[in-house]
């Protein structure tokens, strides 16, 4: 299947600091593609894969299992590892999950988490079904482009398919035993107002990881795609801040790039 206008994964390379950016369900790199280029053009090497089942239509996602999103994220962030000194992981939604479950298996090779609404729980009760009732409906009205910002959409489906929503719904799970052996450094922006992910998402978080340098900012004019909204420079700006603090040599060859 062809790719959708703008959902192909995209790659920088930079300096000695590596960045691997990953996208939320039913999304696409897309919706991390000018947050990408922004950490590229201060002297980064940066990563946005494409998840599998994601970019083309969402009958390709129905097959797919959280664990192949996870080796996709996985692969792209050894890597990073492999040619950077340090790495961090930047996510949105369900890539936020992702993210954690990189940071628990992956220790010391992660350097901090920026989490963009992470999506680590359920908000529908009718999630309880979701067991039976993928066997009886292919999909539900999908939940891409939640934004506030008008005129601008994100490139996902317009349709939620049910068997990779079970799947989804086990990855939360396993996220959320794992997540007090998270001790990287992170830096948390969630919007109050968002229709996709609720704010007791990043509160569960906030209350299980086990990292003592934490930060959360409140992302109040926009939506889920916060990485598309009013507020993306907000998002940009803080985590080239956070990876800067963490990572030295990020700052430095910011100087020679510039240069």
């Amino acid at each position: 299947m062809p790719l959708m206008p703008g959902a192909e994964p995209y790659r920088h390379d930079g300096g000695p600091v590596g960045v691997l950016l990953v996208h939320g369900f039913t999304g696409s790199p897309q919706s991390m593609r000018p947050w990408a280029e922004h950490l590229a053009d201060a002297g980064l090497t940066v990563s946005v894969p494409l998840l599998p089942g994601h970019g083309t239509r969402w009958q390709d996602l129905q097959p797919t299992r959280w664990e192949d999103w996870y080796a996709t994220a996985e692969t792209a962030l050894l890597e990073l590892a492999d040619r950077c000194e340090q790495v961090f992981v930047c996510a949105l939604s369900m890539g936020g999950a992702l993210a954690l479950k990189l940071a628990e298996k992956h220790g010391d090779r992660i350097s901090g988490l920026v989490l963009v609404n992470p999506s680590v729980r359920s908000d529908n009760p009718a999630t309880v079904l979701l067991p039976v009732l993928r066997h009886l409906l292919p999909s539900l009205p999908g939940i891409a482009s939640d934004i506030a910002k008008p005129g601008t959409t994100e490139v996902g489906y317009d349709r939620l398919p049910l068997h990779a929503a079970w799947s989804l719904a086990r990855l939360w799970k396993s996220v959320q035993a794992g997540m007090p052996r998270v001790t990287q450094p992170v830096l948390l922006l969630h919007s109050p107002q968002d229709h996709v992910v609720s704010p007791h998402n990043s509160a569960m978080v906030l209350a299980r990881i086990s990292s003592t340098d934490v930060t959360e900012l409140l992302l109040d004019r926009s939506f889920h795609v916060a990485t598309l909204d009013h507020d993306a420079g907000l998002i940009f700006g803080a985590s080239l801040d956070f990876v800067r603090r963490l990572a030295p040599a990020a700052a430095v060859d910011a100087g020679n790039h510039s240069g």
